[in-house]
């Protein structure tokens, strides 16, 4: 399969601190990529960087072929317009995991608006598309509800339909359970397991094994602003090679 997503020697500080190391990822179409690590490794700060709201200090990141944030000419990359950055991220759904819907606007409005205003489409049929999502996670009966009516993992799941709704080419994970009370994990679990069974291409940051273990193709462990291991969930799980991998697997498990 071809390669949907192309990391290549990132690296991202803030300040004096060096957050991204020089990462290099590939992501394949239609796969799954589970991103493990302590906090402060650089794992949402690496997603970030996939859809360019952080700007790699030196690297490049390409979706679907794509170079994103930048154009190339000869050996050199010269910074895109916003404009042109912002229609690029409509191809590149972001889950949060404190969800970020608009509190003035109803479930069904916060699953319309993308579509309408990123996308032009036409009201009526992005209404139309945003029930038959709702419908799909499990919230056919809350269009009218507004956001602070609905539990965490009810306004993760709709944050999930929003994203799906601008037709992504790669939806990015980023701790989507992480806000939510224990026993709606679940359910937020159940929804992103139904999306990557539809061959959608993922990349999911999360503490959860189990659902690394479940769904993924391939499992990342990182560690101080580095890749230490990557591959199958089974290899890097059950026997990981390096011994950070190990000291961490050994505290979650």
């Amino acid at each position: 399969m071809n390669a949907m997503v192309e990391v290549h020697s990132v690296r991202k500080s803030f300040g004096l601190l060096e957050v991204l190391k020089g990462v290099d990822l590939t992501v394949r179409a239609g796969e799954v990529t589970v991103v493990l690590g302590p906090s402060g490794s650089g794992k949402s700060t690496l997603l970030r960087t996939i859809n360019h709201l952080e700007k790699a200090d030196a690297g490049w990141v390409s979706v679907d072929g794509s170079l994103i944030g930048y154009r190339r000419s000869g050996d050199k990359l010269y910074e895109l317009p916003e404009r042109d950055v912002l229609r690029q991220r409509t191809r590149i759904g972001f889950v949060f995991q404190d969800f970020r819907l608009f509190p003035h606007l109803t479930v069904l409005e916060n699953v319309v608006e993308a579509p309408v205003f990123a996308l032009k489409r036409p009201r009526e049929a992005a209404a139309a598309r945003a029930e038959t999502l709702l419908a799909r996670v499990g919230l056919a009966d809350k269009a009218g509800a507004y956001p602070q009516q609905l539990s965490g993992g009810q306004q993760q799941r709709v944050a999930i339909a929003r994203a799906l709704a601008l037709e992504p080419k790669l939806l990015l994970f980023d701790e989507p359970t992480s806000a939510l009370d224990p026993e709606l994990v679940g359910e937020v679990l159940d929804v992103i397991r139904d999306v990557a069974a539809r061959g959608t291409t993922m990349i999911v940051v999360t503490h959860e094994i189990g659902f690394a273990r479940e769904v993924a193709d391939t499992v990342v462990f990182m560690d101080d602003g580095r890749v230490v291991e990557q591959g199958r969930p089974g290899d890097v799980l059950d026997a990981p090679r390096h011994e950070r991998t190990r000291a961490f697997l050994s505290k979650v498990l």
